[in-house]
This record gives C-alpha cells, structure tokens and sequence, in this order.
C-alpha cells in the first residue's frame, strides 16, 4: 500500500513539473513552432552600451519589434541544440539578408545552432522560413516604432495583436517580460506557419502591469 501511495505522488509530481528543453532532439521530429518576436529596445536597455549588439542597438533608426527566432516545439517542451558539432555552419550571405528582421550577427549563428538545427531544415531554408513566419504577423500600428508606453497590460499587448491578425486568438500568443519591462511576444504557429493554439497555458505576465521602454530611454 505504501508503495502504491509513493508511486501515485511520484506521478503527481511529475505532471506538475513545467515542461523543459531537451537537448540533442532528432532533427525535423517536432508538433508546431514558436515564433518570438523581441521588443529591441528592452535589450538594449538592459543589456547597457557595453553589452548591447551594436548593430541592434546603435541602429540610426531604433528597431522595434525584431524577430528573435523560430522554435521547434513539442506538445510538451522542446528540443534545442539537435545538431551537435557536425551541424552546418550559416552562409555569409544568409546572415546578411537576415540582418534587417534579425540585427546581430551573433543571434542569427545562435539561433541556427539552437533551434534551427531542429527543424530538420538547412539553414537558408530555416531562415527562409522564420522570415515567412515573421512577415505573415502583422504588427500593430502602436509597436511599429521603438516608441515608450509607460503603462500597459499583457492583455492589452495580446489584444493588439489578435485585433491585428484576423485568425490569431488569445490562445495562440503569450506576452513575456523581464523586471517589469515588456520582452517578446510569442506566436505559436503550425509547422505549415498558420496561427494554432499553443499547447500549454501561456501567461508568463498574468496580471502584471507593463512599461514598454521607447529606444534609449
């Protein structure tokens, strides 16, 4: 009897532990994607001058929204880093005609080795299909510029969102943050990129108010 109680607890336990990377997956075996889309002028902010990719945060015109990456997902967590160290490197030319939607060298290498070695996809391919991704989601009109918000919601942000896209619901898009201060909006999309409803509750900034900074403030 008591062995059966300690086994029920242990399930228990395990149904409740979040979902987590696991890494070294098998390329191209994944349920949907999750498209991040970073508020730029958060990282910038909080990584300071010294930390900040120049290119990113140094821009004569400050970026808004950029695209963060394209993430292979299970139905529960996510594989990363599938490629291991024969994965193929990124082409020169990719990384350069990524740079207006993905502005920093450095992102766009680790994001293929994280992420994009598990799609199953070579890289210009990868990358083809994360900017499809990024250009079908309209971003709304208030978060086209890197202009400052000192006072909003996550609901306020999702909204935005799901008014701007016609089949985008509150169930397919998560609002993320760091210290109070706005940080991505992910998208969860079908490996054919149509929105989906993502498969865990996402609500990392539940009931939380938000300041979205405005590009070097």
């Amino acid at each position: 009897m008591l062995a059966r109680l300690a086994l029920i607890a242990a399930l228990g336990l395990a149904a409740s532990v979040p979902a987590e990377a696991q890494r070294g997956g098998r390329p191209g075996e994944f349920d949907f994607y999750v498209l991040s889309l970073s508020w730029s002028p958060t990282y910038c902010l909080t990584q300071g001058a010294e930390r900040g990719d120049r290119l990113q945060c140094g821009a004569s015109r400050p970026h808004a929204f950029v695209l963060h990456g394209l993430w292979p997902q299970y139905e529960r967590g996510w594989p990363e880093f599938c490629g291991g160290a024969g994965a193929p490197r990124v082409p020169d030319g990719t990384i350069s005609r990524m740079l207006d939607i993905m502005p920093s060298r450095g992102l766009v290498i680790h994001q293929w080795r994280k992420h994009g070695t598990c799609s199953g996809l070579v890289p210009q391919a990868y990358f083809d299909t994360a900017r499809r991704a990024f250009e079908r989601i309209e971003i709304p009109e208030r978060f086209r510029e890197a202009r400052p918000d000192p006072s909003t919601t996550p609901e306020e942000i999702a909204a935005a969102f799901v008014a701007a896209n016609p089949g985008l619901t509150r169930e397919m898009i998560d609002v993320s943050c760091r210290d109070g201060l706005l940080e991505e909006v992910r998208i969860c999309l079908s490996r054919t990129l149509q929105p989906r409803r993502c498969a865990e509750t996402a609500r990392s900034c539940r009931g939380r108010s938000l300041r979205i900074p405005g590009a070097r403030s």
